[in-house]
């Protein structure tokens, strides 16, 4: 194989990694600051200006600890009201929960009962959120995708009529900057179709825990939470009659960009300020970890 050839297959195998949840960017730096304090009244003020609501999608960045502090403390609130049907989470496969646990479980058997070493996040980042969820006797649920799926669903051209067709340039754009520009323009479709895929399951997953009168609740990354084809779309067209019963929160860093941008037909129905998250170059520790080779170099060993 040629050598140019065998660093794309290893990049792109690096890449439906980083979908799956276990790229190094996502680690946390010995260098962050501890995650601030957050007020439980404000984020009862901000949740009433939300509800009432059957679905609630907090959109995250990975990489800021004040999101995942102000996604436990909207646990806390919520259960605290006997609102929390169930906490649905990204970073964990389908098929796994926490609903047989006790609320005295301790961290190894939520890590164990959502098989979370197998998705390759940092559970130090999440665990105030899901056990926030388990002491309140609130079953946490995987929502994403397994990674052994990431593949077949690379393939899967169905998956290309599960968004708008206008939306699909838009995907693919999406995907090439995530990918820092280094995937060719013919893996461009698969990586969408892979984020279409998700978006579904996570949509599925939160369908199959609805109750009337509670909210279930989704922690995603700011993309999985777009309304004109993240896990919103694919919510309200498996389910119209969610129409007007899904919110989406946006948290957002000062130096991230709207999730949309302005003047879109669809916007989150709330932007939650946050501190910045610690300066990080996500593509220059990939480019560390996969040096390219020339084009040409020979054949890999």
């Amino acid at each position: 194989m040629n050598r140019y050839r065998w660093w794309r297959s290893c990049v792109l195998h690096a890449w439906l990694l980083a979908l799956a949840g276990a790229a190094v960017a996502m680690e946390p730096s010995a260098a962050q600051p501890a995650a601030p304090v957050v007020e439980a009244a404000a984020v009862a003020q901000r949740l009433a200006a939300l509800l009432p609501a059957q679905v609630l999608i907090l959109g995250e960045q990975h990489d800021a600890e004040s999101h995942q502090a102000l996604q436990a403390a909207v646990v806390r609130e919520l259960a605290g009201r006997g609102q929390l049907r169930a906490l649905v989470l990204e970073m964990a496969a389908r098929g796994h929960d926490t609903a047989a646990l006790p609320p005295d479980a301790n961290a190894a058997a939520a890590r164990q009962a959502l098989a979370w070493e197998a998705e390759g996040w940092p559970w130090e980042r999440y665990a105030p959120v899901v056990m926030a969820a388990v002491r309140a006797g609130v079953p946490v649920h995987g929502g994403n995708l397994p990674r052994a799926a990431l593949r077949a669903a690379m393939t899967d051209a169905s998956l290309d009529a599960a968004v708008d067709a206008a939306h699909w340039p838009v995907l693919q754009a999406l995907m090439h900057q995530a990918h820092c520009e280094w995937l060719p323009a013919s893996q461009l479709p698969g990586m969408a179709r892979v984020q279409i895929g998700r978006d579904q399951a996570m949509a599925e997953t939160v369908l199959g825990l609805l109750e009337p009168g509670r909210v279930v609740l989704l922690v995603a990354g700011r993309q999985h939470a777009r309304g004109d084809f993240g896990v919103p779309w694919h919510l309200l067209r498996q389910a119209p009659a969610l129409q007007g019963a899904v919110r989406v929160v946006d948290l957002r860093t000062p130096e991230a960009d709207p999730l949309v941008p302005p003047g879109s037909a669809w916007q989150p129905d709330a932007v939650w300020p946050t501190p910045a998250a610690p300066p990080q170059d996500h593509c220059a520790a990939l480019r560390q970890r996969f040096q390219r080779p020339e084009a040409g170099s020979g054949v890999a060993p």
